[in-house]
């Protein structure tokens, strides 16, 4: 009865994982797979932030070309009227006896267009260059915004190529367990070996299941997350192609001398720099405006009054210059000139440790992958031997002469080594995605 249950039980795990994986494998054949390059065109046409770097770059434009206005003409029509509830009178003497007159017309009438326009405007000219820099920092701001997509989708991406790698790891180190157990089985039910060895097997199998079940369960959140990366409904059916090691060759073929980008593109240092001679241009303009300004107006109007409505409409117009000339503001131009350049000064320094902190970051993610290229080296190697290993180990346990602690510690080693390979190339291939953006490189 208990070999009856224990078989049962295990024909039931094994059915499980079975369904799991028939289950896994519809579900890849329903799900759109898409490619990295196809995820990162999707992610750029579908992501929020792309459209509100796009719409910034919009406003941005509305608010130079509304800028621009300020050099055309500005011209406006006006029309008032006025009913006099009491008239104005009026005093005087005639050959020295005192006389009141009564002076307006009952109604008024007041219609007329008048236009103004900048001639000389120093400032004005400045604010135009500085409306300029606003846009050139939106289109930086957006180019920013991408190239942080393209990071975050390949990072997601490469994630789930992990965690599909770590699923097929799991599901074999299952499957040579199953077959152990069988093998076990039919050697335990002949009276060739001990209940103890029979029970162990039966439990490395309980011992993968979970294994199994969390790198499908991992599998699906890494799904999740890039498509939530992509702006894309969180509910489309979704696959990713290709393996993590198929990145390996580029691993191996990285040279650090040759391959390190520089920061001549770094969105970071460009936007700072662009917001220096934002602050340059602000700082022309408050000294321009020490600049007196001139301008011309236009005005052509009709006036019409009447004690009725039978008016009589007069027309009249000038035209005239405007000059103004800045002689004493209780030193405020002064003081904000002072302000702006103690700005300059800030930014400049902060622009130097930005730089120096990238230059860190970069040396430091050279680094990381001189490490990690060495550490698949040495998987690598690891590997060969542990595979041979947990070979030899299976065939001697097949002929009684290797116990399955020791066949296990085989199996154990293989799975490390394996593991170790596949994440060093992911860790490789995040902190080049990392360095490329960095780098501020768009590709």
């Amino acid at each position: 009865m208990l070999r009856l249950k224990s078989l049962f039980t295990t024909v039931l795990c094994l059915t499980m994982v079975l369904t799991c994986n028939v289950s896994k494998a519809q579900q890849a054949q329903d799900s759109l797979i898409i490619s990295l390059d196809q995820a990162i065109e999707i992610a750029l046409e579908e992501s929020n932030s792309i459209k509100i770097a796009d719409l910034t770059i919009e406003k941005s434009g509305y608010a130079k070309k509304g800028t621009y206005a300020a050099l055309y003409p500005n011209i406006s029509a006006s029309g008032s009227y006025q009913r006099t509830l009491k008239k104005q009178v009026m005093a005087m003497d005639f050959g020295g006896q005192s006389m009141e007159i009564s002076v307006g017309k009952w109604n008024n009438v007041n219609a007329g267009i008048s236009a103004s326009m900048p001639l000389i405007n120093a400032q004005l000219w400045q604010s135009l260059k500085l409306s300029a820099l606003d846009v050139e920092l939106a289109v930086e701001q957006a180019r920013s915004s991408k190239i942080a997509m393209v990071s975050q989708v390949k990072q997601a991406y490469y994630a789930v190529l992990l965690a599909q790698q770590v699923y097929n790891v799991y599901n074999d180190v299952y499957e040579n367990a199953a077959k152990n157990f069988e093998h076990t089985e039919q050697l335990y039910n002949a009276g060739k070996t001990s209940e103890y060895e029979y029970l162990r097997a039966q439990v490395n199998v309980r011992n993968a299941e979970p294994n199994v079940f969390s790198s499908l369960a991992a599998i699906d959140l890494a799904i999740w997350q890039l498509k939530a990366v992509m702006g894309i409904d969180l509910n489309t059916k979704l696959g990713v192609a290709g393996e993590i090691d198929m990145y390996k060759d580029e691993m191996m073929a990285y040279n650090a001398d040759l391959m390190t980008p520089s920061l001549d593109n770094n969105s970071t240092l460009m936007q700072l720099n662009i917001q220096s001679q934002q602050l340059e241009r602000t700082l022309k303009m408050t000294k321009y405006q020490y600049i007196p300004t001139l301008a011309a107006s236009f005005a052509y109007n009709y006036i019409a009054m009447g004690d009725d409505f039978k008016f009589k409409w007069n027309p009249y117009s000038v035209v005239g210059l405007s000059l103004n000339i800045p002689i004493f503001d209780g030193f405020s131009k002064h003081n904000n000139i002072k302000q702006f350049k103690a700005s300059q000064d800030i930014l400049q320094l902060s622009i130097e440790d930005t730089e120096r902190n990238l230059r860190i970051a970069l040396k430091n993610y050279n680094n990381l992958i001189d490490t990690y290229i060495k550490n698949y080296m040495a998987a690598e190697s690891t590997l060969e031997m542990a595979q041979k290993s947990y070979d030899i180990a299976e065939k001697m346990y097949e002929l009684g002469k290797a116990t399955l602690v020791e066949l296990n510690d085989a199996q154990l080693a293989l799975v490390q080594a394996q593991l170790t390979m596949s994440r060093t190339v992911y860790n490789f291939m995040v902190t080049k995605a990392s360095m490329e953006e960095l780098a501020g490189n768009e590709n």
